[in-house]
């Protein structure tokens, strides 16, 4: 199978999506949740309501059948009547090991929702490039897709069969994954950055070559011949799409790998250099401290301090 890059930065970014819990509510109601650590989605399964995100001037309204994905750490409301008193959600699904509720009688709207974590330090790669609303409306052509698995996330849960978690988890990952996708396919107002790249199929011939094999040593020629482009044309494109230049992509990209395995992997510094295309120990830790600030192994000492303060913070 053909390298794919937009799987390579999930993986990097080390992107889960987890199924947390839902509500029913009918009647007025609302419910204030607070800011979230973590990228937020869910789908409305019944009825509609409002969303108001806090510092945004005009609410959402939010239909049966939408899927919404929210990014930007702000607190929020969702509420079938702006003008109700919410209440808070962590007092609602406080002590509910399922993290599902019912308000009034539960007639009128159903929620299922979740979130998606992201490495702490690798994650931002992503958190960054999304918008801080993406709404996926029902009647869209790209809301197919997510219907049939919303569908059959809430057959799992709801059958309790055997598997039903990973399946869950599963189907999670299908379906953020699918609203990037609507993301990437509607919006006309992307940033230029690897989220735009990844995007285009002009430059996919490229990043595939790139993404395949990090540690060869591309020319220009090669990439622009791959995507049917003069050299100039290529470069051009490539950074008002990328944001930068394809060989300063490729560089960037060999740095987020090599940040990755020095954080997870107990690999020699001169292996990891030449793995990603270096000639010398030295010349990566030169092409290291010029992207990231620090030498590679100034960099592996400091990860590995703050680890172990993260897990005597955690035990104590």
């Amino acid at each position: 199978m053909n390298s794919d890059p937009f799987s390579d930065v999930l993986k990097y970014t080390d992107a889960t999506p987890v199924v947390t819990g839902g509500f029913s509510a009918g009647g007025t109601w609302g419910i204030r949740f607070p800011q979230p650590d973590k990228i937020k989605f869910f789908a409305l399964l019944k009825g509609d309501c409002w969303l108001a995100i806090d510092g945004e001037d005009r609410a959402v309204r939010v239909e049966a059948g939408d899927v919404l994905l929210l990014s930007t750490p702000r607190t929020f409301v969702l509420a079938s009547d702006l003008s109700a008193v919410p209440i808070d959600a962590a007092a609602l699904f406080a002590g509910n090991i399922t993290k599902t509720a019912t308000l009034g009688d539960g007639a009128d709207c159903i929620q299922i929702g979740g979130h998606v974590r992201l490495d702490p330090v690798s994650g931002s790669l992503l958190s960054d490039m999304l918008p801080p609303l993406i709404h996926v409306r029902a009647a869209s052509p790209q809301a197919t897709v997510l219907h049939w698995l919303i569908d059959q996330l809430v057959r799992e849960r709801e059958a309790e069969l055997p598997g039903a978690n990973l399946s869950s988890t599963n189907l999670a990952q299908l379906i953020f994954v699918q609203i990037l996708r609507t993301h990437l396919e509607t919006s006309d107002t992307l940033a230029a950055g690897w989220l735009r790249a990844v995007g285009d199929k002009r430059l996919a011939p490229a990043l595939r070559l790139m993404h395949g094999e990090p540690h060869r040593h591309w020319h220009l020629e090669e990439l622009a011949k791959a995507c049917a482009m003069s050299r100039t044309t290529f470069a051009h494109y490539f950074k008002s799409v990328a944001g930068d230049a394809p060989l300063t992509y490729l560089t960037n990209w060999r740095m987020c790998l090599a940040e990755r395995a020095l954080r997870d992997d107990n690999v020699p510094i001169s292996t990891l250099a030449q793995s990603l295309g270096y000639t010398s120990e030295s010349a990566f830790s030169n092409a290291f401290k010029r992207i990231v600030g620090n030498s590679p192994k100034r960099y592996q000492t400091l990860v590995k301090a703050s680890e172990k303060t993260s897990r005597d913070f955690t035990h104590d």
